[in-house]
């Protein structure tokens, strides 16, 4: 194992920024929070086995719906892009300050609400479109939609868990992959593709590189010991040294906190 071979392993998920952001997760973010409704107005289309809705709607004929969950960077996201599309928004996070910083830019059609159980579960099931954006740094995604909400959504809805990599949010979903990125399970599409901006390489990397290189060139220069301890914030991203887990997170996850 890792431990065992003394592999020192710094995450991209829990480096830090001083404002407490994840920049090395910011750009993966951004693609796969912006991709997950290209995604979904994809397979909302009939023809892959969706409700046959379009997003945007046209005059007369009211829009889809979209329901994302977090307010965080790929929730940002892929609100923007679902608002830009003039599809009707709901987005729910557990605090308000990401709610506020997201309303005061954003759009009519466009709204929040604290992500409470209740919230949830009406939200989801009027939902044409469900996108999971939730993250915990180094642990696991809670669960928030639970196999009943799905059951309760409409026939031919899609749901686009984009942190399927860390658990997923919804209980009925599973990683998939680009090869065969979509099932269906209680009447619901889903797309649980653990490695979204893989579909974009060249996007992908291009902005993955402008955010990673500082900390690359600090590592090569100074060795990993030197480098944590100048920078607190390439420290956080500290999970395995020397044969123990560093992280608390991810100890916790591992059970061996």
């Amino acid at each position: 194992s890792m431990l065992e071979r003394g592999v020192v392993g710094i995450a991209y998920e829990t480096v830090t920024a001083p404002d407490g952001s994840l920049p090395l997760l910011a750009p993966m973010s951004e693609v796969a929070g912006r991709m997950s409704v290209q995604v979904g107005a994809w397979y909302l289309q009939r023809a892959q086995g969706g409700r046959g809705i379009l997003l945007a709607g046209v005059p007369g004929v009211a829009p889809g719906r979209v329901l994302i969950l977090g307010a965080g960077s790929v929730g940002r996201n892929a609100a923007r892009m679902a608002a830009g599309l003039g599809a009707e928004v709901t987005v729910l996070d557990r605090a308000l300050p990401p709610l506020r910083q997201l309303d005061a830019g954003m759009p009519g059609r466009f709204r929040t609400c604290i992500a409470t159980r209740e919230a949830i579960e009406q939200e989801s099931a009027r939902a044409d479109l469900l996108i999971g954006a939730v993250l915990v740094p180094g642990g696991r995604a809670p669960t928030l939609v639970t196999r009943e909400m799905v059951r309760a959504m409409p026939d031919g809805a899609v749901i686009v868990d984009v942190d399927i990599d860390q658990g997923g949010c919804v209980e009925t979903a599973r990683p998939t992959t680009h090869a065969e990125p979509t099932y269906i399970e209680e009447g619901v599409l889903h797309y649980g593709v653990s490695n979204m901006p893989g579909a974009v390489p060249n996007t992908s990397t291009h902005a993955l590189n402008a955010a990673t290189l500082p900390h690359v060139l600090a590592l090569a220069d100074k060795g990993w010991r030197q480098a944590t301890q100048d920078d607190a914030h390439l420290a956080h991203g500290l999970n395995l040294a020397e044969g123990e887990v560093i992280h608390p997170a991810l100890a916790r996850a591992l059970g061996m906190a």
